[in-house]
């Protein structure tokens, strides 16, 4: 009971919570690990009394989260006015794997639902998001054709052979991107498009030089990975530290409450 009572009393200090998947975690810092949660660096765009609690956890769904007790720790720190950042859908859509899989205009949606629900009942305002794009860039028949295995070989990663890769990025999350836009429609939530904005940025920056925002890793470079690593899902430090930035610019133009907190340099107030 105290901690309900704690739980309904106003905070002097803002707080952004964050509940979604590995591609917004926060990542370990040792051996010169280079992996970040875009998550992990949204503060860095934050100014004023205001935090980000981060809860996303790598591997979860929606179900997974729930499932795991994960969203009843976040609920009872939950004070009103707080924000809550609703991320899911890599691993919802993970069809082989029952304590995880959920289906898109289905158990995707009624679990968003019930986080919207549930936050509001706190006095939370909650921030509906979809995944992050991965970088996939297929080969047709033209690439294979004309395409150097030159470029390839310079990632020595352990594989016998990388994929040959072509010059449009391919969409891979299919249906899961329009739940969150459906369950903020039906509830009159916020949403943020983050795989547009991702899939824009990554398609301009191409099939070449996209590599460096995500866990593109040469061999014999960084302690925590030896052998190297090559990860078209998860973010660098670049790559979170961007994909951040993308996220706090749409945060002040689509949540007023937000926006005083997201610093000018990151936000012109006076756009339009």
């Amino acid at each position: 009971m105290p901690m309900l009572a704690s739980a309904a009393e106003p905070a002097d200090t803002l707080t952004v919570f964050m509940i979604g998947d590995s591609t917004m975690a926060n990542k370990p810092l040792d051996k010169e690990n280079q992996e970040r949660g875009w998550g992990q660096m949204l503060s860095m765009h934050l100014t004023g009394p205001v935090r980000v609690d981060n809860h996303a956890v790598n591997g979860r769904s929606s179900k997974s989260f729930l499932d795991e007790g994960r969203w009843d720790v976040v609920k009872q720190k939950i004070r009103p006015g707080d924000y809550v950042i609703i991320q899911f859908g890599h691993n919802d859509e993970k069809s082989k794997d029952p304590k995880r899989f959920t289906a898109p205009g289905s158990t995707f949606d009624e679990n968003l639902r019930l986080y919207v629900k549930q936050a509001r009942e706190l006095g939370a305002i909650p921030v509906l998001m979809n995944s992050i794009a991965r970088r996939n860039f297929p080969a047709g028949q033209e690439d294979l054709a004309s395409e150097s295995d030159d470029h390839q070989k310079e990632w020595n990663v352990g594989l016998s052979e990388m994929p040959r890769e072509g010059k449009t990025l391919v969409d891979t999350h299919g249906a899961y991107l329009d739940s969150p836009r459906k369950v903020a429609e039906e509830t009159g939530a916020t949403f943020i498009d983050l795989n547009a904005l991702t899939m824009d940025l990554v398609q301009q920056m191409g099939p070449e030089f996209s590599k460096n925002i995500y866990m593109w890793i040469p061999a014999d470079t960084y302690e925590f990975c030896p052998k190297g690593k090559v990860d078209n899902t998860h973010l660098n430090v670049l790559g979170a530290i961007i994909v951040s930035k993308l996220a706090a610019v749409e945060l002040a133009r689509n949540v007023e409450g937000l926006r005083p907190y997201v610093r000018p340099e990151v936000y012109n107030l006076n756009a339009k």
